[in-house]
Formats: structure tokens, C-alpha cells, sequence
């Protein structure tokens, strides 16, 4: 059985796409592709799909990953180009390796986010995100199915800052862009909960629903702070020479 793993975006009008949406639209592209899928026993089989962190619904995204299960080997680029033709734009498939290492899942401790917050002064904003980021602690309130529950956001953000204004503003009104760092933790601390931080912490508040972008999501470098591609290791894996390679023999120290 042969694993393939593959980088998707959410762009433009598909961010409303809810993560079930998603699922039906995967597994249309699936069939219409030819997809040699393996699928699950019981009563009520199903493709062997395995979806990783999905961004919440509303949120657009450059880095979302899924694993599948194939019953016969195939090329990951030929069946990324498949796929990504079978979905529609903007749900695009933009990246393929075929799994060599396991642990997907354990390298998405970490998300890079964009949020552009329109009608938002850069400097109004710089202010807020220094007010955020001296805090010892943000407290914010969120509604789950257990009722209302309070945590900090602050723990979770790794770094918070500004990037000025966007070159593409549609009109004369300013807008301030932010970029995020923000730990995979439990309860997760998603973009709008920093949001109702910078609320609670500078009384900052958008005139307008904040734009949000998931731009990268993998394993948290600590000595760089980067957040690195979870694919990585498949391909350095790919390219590692065996020891029934006669090249790789030849150069092996007697």
C-alpha cells in the first residue's frame, strides 16, 4: 500500500468552505481522477483519507495537509496535476511526496497567519500589538459546546507583529496587515481569539471582518523560530541513498 501526502490551498471565495464541504469535494476529485484508493473494511467502506489540522471555516489557507492510502503505486506529481484538475479552483493541490517517514500529524505543532485588518491604522495597530505582546497574560472568552470557556492567548503566540499596509488596497482607507506564529495547543487559540486579545488588551476593533490567511503550518524550529515544511522529511527521505544502491556502495568506507 503506497501513502501520499498533499499540500492544498483555500483561496478566494472557497475559505467559506466548511471542512466537510471539502471532504465531499476530495472524494468527487477522487473518483473523477481514477484514483486507486484503498479503503476501510465494515459495513460502510470509505476511502482512506487522513485530514490533518483543517483551517476553520472563514479562513483562507496556503498550507493545508491530508494523507491517502492507494491499493497500487502511483507518481505523487501525476496524481497531484489529477486531482488538482478535478477540484475546483481555488481548492487547489499545489504539492505532493509520497510518505516515507510517519508522524504527519506530530509536525504540525506550529501556524504562520496573515490577518488584514481593513479600516485599521498601521500605527493604531503597531500599538495594540506591543500592548499584546508585553502582557504576561491575554485572557479572552470563547464559546464551546461545553459553554462558555476562558483562556490566555498569550502562551500560545510565539510572535506578533506588524507588516505595515498592503501594496493591493482597494481604495483610500488604511488597513494594517499582522503576521501571526501561533503554537498548536489545547484549547487551540485560533486568529480571532488573538483578535479578542488585542481587543481586550488596546480596544482594538476592525470596522470590518478581518481577512485571515493561513500561510504555513509545520513543525516549530526553536533555535530559528521559523516554522518548518512538514513535507520535508518525506523528500530528504526520497533522496537518502540505500544500501542496495551500487553508487552509494561504491562510496561506503571499506
Amino acid at each position: 500500500m503506497q501513502r501520499i501526502r498533499l499540500r492544498y490551498t483555500k483561496r478566494g471565495r472557497l475559505r467559506f468552505t466548511s471542512h466537510r464541504d471539502f471532504q465531499r469535494a476530495f472524494e468527487r476529485a477522487l473518483r473523477r481522477a481514477e484514483v486507486p484508493m484503498a479503503y476501510s473494511a465494515g459495513f460502510t467502506p470509505h476511502p482512506k483519507v487522513s485530514y490533518a489540522n483543517a483551517a476553520p471555516t472563514g479562513t483562507g489557507s496556503e498550507a493545508e495537509y491530508l494523507e491517502i492510502a492507494l491499493t497500487s503505486a502511483r507518481d505523487p506529481e501525476k496524481l497531484r496535476a489529477l486531482l488538482d484538475e478535478s477540484l475546483p479552483t481555488g481548492l487547489d493541490v499545489v504539492d505532493a511526496v509520497e510518505a516515507r517517514t510517519s508522524g504527519l500529524a506530530d509536525r504540525l505543532t506550529a501556524s504562520v497567519w496573515e490577518l488584514r485588518l481593513a479600516g485599521v491604522d498601521p500605527a493604531d495597530a503597531g500599538r495594540a500589538v506591543e500592548a499584546f505582546n508585553e502582557a504576561d497574560a491575554v485572557e479572552v472568552q470563547r464559546m464551546t459546546k461545553n459553554g462558555v470557556r476562558t483562556f490566555d492567548t498569550r502562551g500560545a503566540v510565539v510572535r506578533l507583529e506588524t507588516h505595515g499596509e498592503p501594496a493591493d488596497r482597494p481604495n483610500d482607507q488604511p488597513c494594517a496587515i499582522l503576521r501571526l506564529v501561533v503554537r498548536h495547543v489545547t484549547p487551540a487559540v485560533r486568529p480571532d481569539d488573538v483578535l479578542s486579545g488585542l481587543r481586550a488588551v488596546a480596544d482594538l476593533a476592525p470596522p470590518v471582518p478581518v481577512a485571515v490567511t493561513r500561510l504555513a503550518q509545520g513543525l516549530f524550529d526553536e533555535e530559528t523560530g521559523t516554522v518548518t515544511d512538514p513535507l520535508a522529511p518525506d523528500r530528504e527521505a526520497a533522496q537518502a541513498p540505500t544500501t542496495a544502491d551500487p553508487a552509494a556502495a561504491a562510496k561506503a568506507p571499506a
